[in-house]
């Protein structure tokens, strides 16, 4: 049990990538104020939380029931980051990024929450490693403690944005903008591209 719990706590840890959801946290939440970057950091949690625990629950048969591949999650996944960093890199002024209280759409929820913290991979690492096939009720609990732990320390990392922003200045804010906009583009594109090397490799087999 405890070398399974190591296992999925450094899966967990590589498909959610707290440091990289500190980056993004803070490039995208550049203009808003200390106290809306928590509320949204908390609230991105909460919602990733939500996603990747209900994924442990019912995700595996309701792929199942509608014919979904995990693959094609993945590849979805990687096609809506793709738009979202070109936005990132194309964007005027930070408030397109929906830095004011009147954007058109939740930041907690989309990017932070759905793709980057309850990314494609994770949602695709916890099914896997709470298979309902090989694990029991109680190694599948224990995956989700290590989940909830890996997940707090990302709101915490979210919640440090605040002096990080404050050293760097706009100026640095709306450069980091556009350099994680073309990391983005390049995480959705190899997330695409891996999800087609494993449909090859499953269609040579």
């Amino acid at each position: 049990m405890e070398e399974k719990l190591i296992r999925d706590a450094l899966m967990l840890w590589a498909t959610i990538d707290p440091i990289g959801t500190l980056a993004i946290f803070a490039s995208i939440t550049a203009s808003l104020t200390p106290g809306q970057r928590r509320k949204t950091a908390i609230k991105a949690t909460v919602y990733s939380a939500l996603i990747l625990l209900g994924s442990i629950v019912i995700g595996q048969i309701l792929l199942s029931a509608l014919g979904i591949d995990l693959l094609s999650l993945q590849v979805a996944g990687g096609a809506i980051l793709f738009l979202f960093a070109l936005q990132m890199i194309f964007s005027s002024n930070m408030d397109e990024q929906g830095g004011s209280n009147n954007s058109q759409h939740d930041l907690a929820v989309f990017p932070l929450a759905v793709p980057s913290i309850a990314s494609p991979g994770a949602i695709m690492a916890v099914i896997v490693l709470t298979d309902n096939n090989l694990h029991g009720i109680t190694e599948q609990a224990a995956t989700a403690g290590v989940l909830v732990g890996v997940l707090v320390v990302t709101c915490l990392l979210m919640l440090a944005s605040t002096p990080i922003l404050r050293v760097i200045g706009t100026n640095g804010a709306a450069i980091l903008v556009r350099v994680m906009g073309l990391v983005l583009a390049a995480l959705s594109v190899q997330l695409v591209f891996e999800a087609l090397e494993i449909g090859n490799w499953i269609t040579a087999q």
